[in-house]
């Protein structure tokens, strides 16, 4: 979430005028993430989380993403929901950009996640993996492997003005994931983006998923590897295998790895590690001018790519073979 379109007060009041929530009573820019400008919004009828997509995000995406937060909701998924205005769209236009108004989540995101909380994440992920079988609008990965090296060029060769040996490094994995990318396991609705930000908890339990605008058909296995990368590492580095065992645990006890995925998920984690290596490199190199948001540092996601590289099998994530 982060914030690259001011609104005056006047746009936000007739915008909202077209909603039964009430008066306004308050908006708050979030100034977090790279893609969406994001409002908390108060209204007399409560909180909710105002989003104006900005030109990353294609308009023709939109049904899906919406249409999947109410499907998932309806299936029993906490995540937040469209608000319908009068006329029943989910989906307006605000300040020339398409807008939505969304139900708040409480909770809060865990900045060092612990044993318990991977296991949540486990078992929520498998749940929108199950959820999702039956949601029938398609959006394909749009950053999956085939889109890696077309995202590295439009960085123009400038990935070792971040890290030295960078650019070689990122040539070296794009080759060999090109030729070793798995094909044909279990697919579905993933979400893509299941981060500790976009992951909310009251105490120890999990009160909800958000951000889904991200999420698309793909491998369900590949987001299990996003969240190996997102959610078991430490802050020094290190990989916790006690996490990745916890989290593969608790997804597997609600939808069992098949043989294929198993053996797949070095390569998929590699390819996930890459994934947000690129986006934060391009995000580091082309960040707008005075946009309300601090771009993330690529080279985590490097060190991570490192790690999976040695992974000979998934033993090495917890997983016994």
């Amino acid at each position: 979430m982060a914030v690259y379109t001011d609104l005056s007060d006047e746009e936000l009041d007739r915008f909202v005028q077209g909603y039964d929530v009430g008066n306004v009573l308050s908006f708050k820019g979030i100034a977090e993430g790279v893609e969406n400008s994001n409002y908390l919004l108060a209204t007399e009828a409560g909180q909710f989380i105002l989003t104006l997509y900005e030109k990353r995000v294609d308009p023709a995406d939109l049904p899906f993403f919406l249409g999947l937060m109410e499907h998932l909701a309806n299936a029993g998924i906490t995540c937040p929901t469209p608000v319908h205005d009068r006329r029943g769209r989910a989906l307006n236009r605000l300040a020339e950009r398409p807008a939505a108004i969304v139900t708040f989540l409480t909770g809060v995101w865990v900045k060092r996640p612990r044993t318990e909380h991977c296991a949540a994440v486990g078992r929520a992920l498998a749940g929108l993996h199950e959820a999702g079988q039956s949601f029938t609008l398609r959006r394909p990965n749009a950053l999956t492997v085939d889109a890696w090296r077309p995202l590295y060029q439009t960085c123009g060769g400038r990935a070792d003005e971040v890290q030295t040996g960078l650019a070689a490094e990122i040539e070296s994995e794009l080759a060999f994931l090109e030729d070793h990318w798995p094909r044909g396991l279990p697919s579905g609705v993933i979400h893509a983006d299941l981060f500790p930000d976009n992951v909310f908890f009251l105490r120890q339990a999990l009160s909800g998923l958000i951000d889904f605008y991200f999420a698309c058909n793909d491998m369900l296995a590949y987001d299990i590897a996003i969240c190996l990368n997102a959610w078991c590492f430490e802050t020094d580095g290190a990989f916790n295998i006690t996490k990745a065992r916890a989290l593969l645990a608790s997804y597997s006890a609600e939808r069992a790895l098949s043989k294929a995925e198993i053996e797949a998920l070095p390569t998929l984690a590699r390819g996930a590690a890459l994934r947000f290596l690129l986006t934060r490199l391009h995000d580091w190199l082309t960040v707008p001018a005075g946009a309300l948001v601090v771009p993330k540092d690529p080279t985590e996601f490097a060190r991570k790519l490192r790690f999976h590289r040695s992974a000979g099998d998934a033993r090495a994530y917890g997983l016994d073979l």
